[in-house]
């Protein structure tokens, strides 16, 4: 008897158990999940694969390097611009966009020239600078580099982080043919006191493929020694490096930028 009554108040239980449920469903309705507001924008896609879509900054289409300045002095870019491609000339030095960003999507394409020697970090090695903090090298870099049979140190390959992250795969095409880097960055954010409230991330996508998940830069890049966040900034240029290894110069075409909204 004593079981029969144990079973008889669970199966009480569970009965209460449903009706309740079905009360409460009867008083939801679905329009009660339903957000109608605030709208989100329209945006027109690119017609073709890579092509800028209607709200995006055209940082180069080919013509001629209007949106970017040196970095040494802010005169104007003097890479090489022909049929459609701007190439690195390397004795003019890095360069970087007039115009500062703070979050953005970017999508850039880049090619390591037919036929290039040398080999590791001696081989078609440039950089981009999400954001640059100033003159050189500084700022917070994703490598660029012939990653096409050609070894070196991972943190180092096309797609790192440098000197932070290494890749989460080799998306590396041959040389001559062009790559695409499709990137979304959210710039690190700074106290009113100047400390480091949340760190810069990115999300890296090369040749289509996914090389970096939303990952933290530890801070700015460095060549020797371990990566800090220096000083508080704001919005900031991106630039593209002119290293000064001694292969071919590596080429650049497409360039655009979406500016974000900050992460609430």
């Amino acid at each position: 008897m004593r079981n029969r009554g144990f079973a008889i108040g669970w199966g009480a239980l569970a009965s209460m158990a449903l009706a309740a449920g079905g009360v409460a469903c009867a008083q939801s309705k679905p329009q009660d999940t339903e957000v109608w507001t605030p709208v989100p924008p329209v945006v027109t896609p690119g017609t073709a694969p890579g092509a800028a879509p209607s709200d995006a900054i055209v940082l180069f289409d080919g013509k001629d390097l209007s949106e970017w300045v040196s970095v040494r002095d802010k005169s104007p870019a003097g890479w090489q611009v022909e049929d459609g491609v701007m190439t690195v000339e390397k004795s003019r030095g890095n360069i970087k966009t007039r115009r500062a960003f703070g979050d953005y999507q970017l999508h850039l394409e880049w090619r390591i020239p037919e036929g290039i020697t040398g080999s590791g970090q001696y081989r078609g090695n440039s950089g981009l600078f999400l954001a640059s903090t100033g003159t050189g090298d500084r700022g917070y870099e994703i490598q660029i580099l012939d990653s096409y049979q050609n070894e070196t140190y991972v943190n180092g390959q096309a797609g790192a982080v440098y000197k932070q992250h290494p890749p989460l795969a080799n998306a590396a095409r041959p040389p001559g043919e062009w790559q695409t880097y499709d990137i979304v960055w959210h710039a690190p954010r700074f106290s009113e006191d100047g400390s480091l409230a949340a760190p810069a991330r990115v999300t890296v996508i090369h040749n289509g493929v996914l090389v970096q998940d939303d990952v933290a830069f530890t801070g700015e890049t460095v060549f020797i020694g371990k990566p800090e966040y220096k000083a508080a900034h704001d919005r900031l240029p991106i630039k593209l490096q002119a290293h000064g290894d001694p292969s071919a110069p590596i080429s650049f075409r497409n360039i655009w930028v979406r500016e974000l909204p900050p992460r609430s």
